[in-house]
C-alpha cells in the first residue's frame, strides 16, 4: 500500500515563507491590546490631571493672597493629585501582569516553534537565552508601546500651558526643543543597534557556557579548565564594547537631556519673573508657569519611554528567530490498521553544508524483526535513525512505514507509531515516574516498563520508589539509559529505534533488556557496538561513509575483515562468534557465544544470562562476555 498522490504532493510542499520581520511584535502588541488600551487611558487621564493641576495651584494661591474662599480650588487640587496616584498604581498594576502574561505567550510560541521544527534546523539557536532575557524584554512590548505613545502627552500638555498662561515663557522654552528632538533621534537610531548586538553577544555566550557544563567531567578529565574558561569568555570583549556603546549612547541621551532641561525651566522662571514685575502676570501665575515648565521638560522622560520600547523590539526579534523557524509539515493519513511496522527507505540522500552523509540508501526492515545498525563513528548511523523515525527529512527519497510515506502521516500517528531511546536521554518532568510516563499513564502500564527495562531494580530502592523527585534521584549513565528504554517501553509502537541506547548498560543488563526487546511487538532499529547485539538481531545494515557496505546476518558479515574491524577484532576474529539457531516458533536464539578477539579464551554464554547471577558467577561490567573484550 502507497500513499495515495495527492496526500503526497501536499506533505511535500514547500513550506510557507518564514513570516515577515516584526509580525511577531505586532502579534504581542495586539494580544495585550486591552490592556495596553487601559494603560493608555489611565496615563492619558494622569496626564490630563497633571496639565490641569497648575491652573488649579495657580488659581488658587491666587485667592489665598487676596483673601477670597478658595475651598472649592483646593479640594480640586486634591482630587487631581489622587488622580495622578491612582493612575500611576493602575499603570504599575497593569503592566506587570501584562508583561508577565505576554512573556508566557512569547515562551511557549518561542518553544513551540523549537519543538515543530526539524533538528537540524535549531542548531545554534540560543534558545535558553531567548526564553529568559530575551523573551522578559520582549514581554513588555504592550504596555511599552501603549507607554511610548502617551509619555508625550504630559510634556505636551505643559507646553500648551505655558503658551495659555504666557506666550512669551512658551516661546522661550521652544528654543531648546529643536535639540531635544535630536537627542531623542539618536537614541532610537543608535541605541538599538547597539542592543541588539549586545543580545547577540550574551546569547552566544550562553551557548558556550551551556556546553562547557554539560562536558563538565571531560573538561576536569582533561585538564582544559583555563582553556574552557578563555572559550567561554571570549565573547566578553564584544558584550563589553557593545554594552558600553549602550550605556554611552544612553548616558548622553540622558546627560544632555538632563543638563538642558534645567536651562529651559530656568529661562521659563526668568522669562515669567520679568513679566511678573510688569504686573502682566500675578503669582499664580508664575507658580503654574514653574509647574508647566517641569511638565514640559519631562519631555526628557521621553528617553525613558522610548528606550523601554527598543528593548521591547530587540527582545522581540531575538524571540521572532526562534517562532520563525519553519515547521516539519505533516499530512493528515493515518497507517493500516493491522500493519506489522515494515519499514522500507528508498533512495534515500541527505547533504549537510554540501557534504553528502547519507548516499542512495535503500533498505527494507521487516516487520517484527530486530535490525542492527553498525559502523564506524561518522557513518551515518544516528542519522540514519533519524530519518526512520522522521527526526529530520531527507533530501531525497522516501520513507515508508508499512507503505505509507511518513510524509503524509498526521503528526499523532506519527509518534504514537514511532518510539525512540537514546544514548543520553532527556528526563523532563517533576519526578521519574513523570519522567517515564510522559503524560497520563495507569500505575500497572508503569510499573510494566520499568521491569522490561531493568529500572525496577534500583527505582524500588529510592525514597519514594518511581514517585521520587527527580533532583532527589542521582543516577548513572546506565540508570538513565534504563529510564530512557521504560519511557519508549510505554506504548505499543510499530517501530522502535534505539539509538546507541544501551552502550552504558553492563552485560548482564544489555542482556536482560535484549530479551525484552525480543518480546516488543513491531520492528526495532538499535544503533550498536556490541558485538553480542549484532549476533542476536535477525539482521544486521553495516554502514561506511553514508552508503551501505553490507547487510545481512552476523555470521555471514563476520567472514570479512573490514566488519569484524569495526568491533575492533582483527583478521583471526572467529568468524563464528557463536553459533544461530532457529527455535521451532522460528526465533532466532544464541545458544553460546565464543572468544575473545585472539580465538585463544573461549566463555559459553548460558542462554538465560539469570542463571549467572544465581549461581554467583561475577561478571566484569565492562566486559562484554560474548566477546570478551572491554567496551
Amino acid at each position: 500500500m502507497t500513499a495515495a498522490p495527492a496526500d503526497a504532493a501536499r506533505a511535500r510542499a514547500t513550506p510557507a515563507p518564514p513570516p515577515a520581520e516584526g509580525r511577531l511584535l505586532r502579534e504581542a502588541v495586539r494580544r495585550g491590546r486591552g490592556p495596553a488600551a487601559l494603560v493608555l487611558a489611565a496615563t492619558a487621564l494622569g496626564a490630563a490631571a497633571a496639565v490641569t493641576l497648575p491652573l488649579a495651584l495657580g488659581r488658587a494661591v491666587d485667592l489665598l493672597i487676596a483673601r477670597a474662599d478658595a475651598g472649592s480650588w483646593v479640594l480640586l487640587c486634591t482630587a487631581l493629585i489622587a488622580t495622578e496616584v491612582a493612575t500611576d498604581a493602575l499603570v504599575a498594576r497593569t503592566g506587570g501582569r501584562t508583561g508577565a502574561a505576554t512573556t508566557a505567550w512569547l515562551r511557549r510560541r518561542a518553544l513551540a516553534g523549537f519543538l515543530a521544527a526539524p533538528p537540524a534546523a535549531t542548531t545554534g539557536t540560543g534558545l535558553p537565552t531567548r526564553l529568559t532575557a530575551n523573551a522578559l524584554d520582549a514581554g513588555t512590548a504592550p504596555v511599552a508601546a501603549a507607554t511610548a505613545a502617551a509619555a508625550g502627552l504630559a510634556p505636551l500638555g505643559g507646553l500648551a500651558g505655558l503658551f495659555l498662561v504666557d506666550p512669551w515663557a512658551g516661546a522661550a522654552f521652544v528654543c531648546g526643543v529643536p535639540l531635544l528632538l535630536l537627542i531623542l533621534r539618536a537614541l532610537l537610531r543608535d541605541g538599538r543597534a547597539a542592543l541588539t548586538t549586545y543580545q547577540e553577544e550574551q546569547g552566544r555566550m550562553a551557548r558556550l557556557l551551556t556546553g562547557a557544563l554539560s562536558g563538565a567531567a571531560t573538561i576536569a578529565a582533561a585538564g582544559t579548565v583555563r582553556a574552557e574558561e578563555r572559550r567561554v569568555l571570549a565573547p566578553l570583549a564584544g558584550m563589553r564594547a557593545a554594552g558600553e556603546r549602550t550605556w554611552r549612547v544612553q548616558g548622553r541621551a540622558a546627560g544632555l537631556s538632563g543638563a538642558l532641561m534645567p536651562l529651559l525651566v530656568a529661562a521659563v522662571l526668568a522669562v515669567g519673573g520679568v513679566r511678573l514685575v510688569a504686573g502682566h502676570l500675578t503669582p499664580g501665575d508664575l507658580l503654574a508657569l514653574s509647574r508647566y515648565a517641569v511638565l514640559a521638560a519631562g519631555a526628557g522622560a521621553l528617553a525613558g519611554a522610548l528606550n523601554g520600547w527598543v528593548r521591547a523590539k530587540a527582545g522581540t526579534a531575538r524571540v521572532e528567530t526562534v517562532t520563525a523557524l519553519p515547521p516539519t509539515p505533516h499530512g493528515t493519513r493515518d497507517l493500516p490498521p493491522h500493519g506489522d511496522g515494515t519499514l522500507a527507505l528508498h533512495g534515500v540522500h541527505v547533504t549537510r553544508d554540501g557534504v553528502p552523509l547519507l548516499d542512495s540508501v535503500t533498505l527494507t526492515l521487516p516487520g517484527g524483526t530486530t535490525t542492527a545498525l553498525v559502523g564506524p563513528s561518522g557513518s551515518g548511523k544516528s542519522l540514519l535513525a533519524a530519518v526512520a523515525g522522521r527526526l529530520t527529512d531527507p533530501d531525497q527519497g522516501t520513507v515508508l512505514l508499512d507503505g505509507t510515506d511518513l510524509r503524509t502521516l498526521s503528526a499523532d500517528t506519527l509518534r504514537h507509531a514511532v518510539a525512540y531511546a537514546f544514548e543520553r536521554p532527556a528526563l523532563f518532568g517533576a519526578t521519574i515516574a513523570d519522567a517515564v510516563a510522559c503524560g497520563p499513564l495507569p500505575e500497572p502500564d508503569l510499573r510494566r516498563a520499568l521491569r522490561r527495562a531493568a529500572a525496577d531494580t534500583f527505582t524500588d530502592r529510592l525514597p519514594h520508589g518511581p514517585r521520587t523527585p527527580l533532583p532527589e534521584a542521582p543516577l548513572s549513565g546506565g540508570e538513565l539509559q534504563r529510564l530512557g528504554l521504560a519511557r519508549a517501553f510505554t506504548r505499543p509502537t510499530r517501530l522502535l529505534i534505539l539509538d546507541d541506547a544501551t552502550s552504558s548498560l553492563d552485560t548482564v543488563t544489555a542482556h536482560l533488556v535484549a530479551r525484552a526487546l525480543t518480546d516488543t511487538p513491531g520492528t526495532r532499529l538499535t544503533i550498536t557496538h556490541r558485538l553480542t547485539t549484532a549476533a542476536q538481531s535477525d539482521q544486521v545494515v553495516w554502514l561506511d561513509g553514508g552508503r551501505i557496505r553490507g547487510r545481512g546476518p552476523h555470521s555471514v558479515l563476520w567472514r570479512d575483515p573490514a566488519y569484524r574491524a569495526v568491533f575492533g577484532a582483527g583478521a583471526g576474529g572467529d568468524a563464528g562468534a557463536g553459533a544461530d539457531t532457529v527455535t521451532d516458533t522460528g526465533a532466532r536464539r544464541r545458544s553460546d557465544v565464543r572468544t575473545d578477539v585472539t580465538g585463544d579464551v573461549r566463555t559459553e554464554l548460558p542462554t538465560d544470562m539469570r542463571t549467572d547471577i544465581h549461581t554467583g558467577i561475577r561478571t566484569d561490567p565492562r566486559v562484554d562476555t560474548g566477546t570478551g573484550a572491554v567496551e
